[in-house]
C-alpha cells in the first residue's frame, strides 16, 4: 500500500490551493482516506476524512473539501480562503486494512505517505 500527497506549494493568503492523494495497493472504495496535517513545532492535527461519508475538523470546515475518484484511485483536497495558520505539511493516509468508517475523533490510520508542504505567506 502507498500514497503520496502532491500539490503543495507557496500561496498567499485567501487563495485557493488542490492537494491530490495518489492511492496504490488496495481498494480504495473499502477504506478510509484522511488528511492530515503537522504545522513547524506542532502536533499532528486531522484535517478530513472520507469514507461512506466525509467528515471535517472544526478548523477546516466550510474552507476545504475533500474528494474522492475511485476509479483513478485518487483523493483531492479542495482549499479555499487559506490562512497563514493552514500553513503546514499535508499528509495523506488510510486505515486499511482495519475499515474505521472515519469512526472517533482522531480518525486512526495505518498508512502513511509522505507529505507535502504547503505554505500560505503574503
Amino acid at each position: 500500500v502507498q500514497l503520496q500527497a502532491s500539490g503543495g506549494g507557496l500561496v498567499q493568503p485567501g487563495t485557493s490551493l488542490t492537494l491530490t492523494c495518489a492511492v496504490s495497493g488496495l481498494t480504495m472504495d473499502h477504506y478510509a482516506i484522511g488528511w492530515f496535517r503537522q504545522a513547524p513545532g506542532k502536533e499532528p492535527e486531522p484535517v478530513s476524512c472520507i469514507s461512506s461519508g466525509i467528515d471535517y475538523s472544526d478548523s477546516v470546515k466550510g474552507r476545504f473539501t475533500s474528494s474522492r475518484d475511485n476509479a483513478e484511485n485518487t483523493v483531492y483536497l479542495q482549499m479555499n480562503a487559506l490562512k497563514p495558520e493552514d500553513t503546514a505539511v499535508y499528509y495523506c493516509a488510510t486505515d486499511f486494512p482495519v475499515p474505521r468508517y472515519c469512526s472517533g475523533d482522531n480518525w486512526i490510520m495505518d498508512y502513511w505517505g509522505k507529505g507535502t508542504l504547503v505554505t500560505v505567506s503574503s
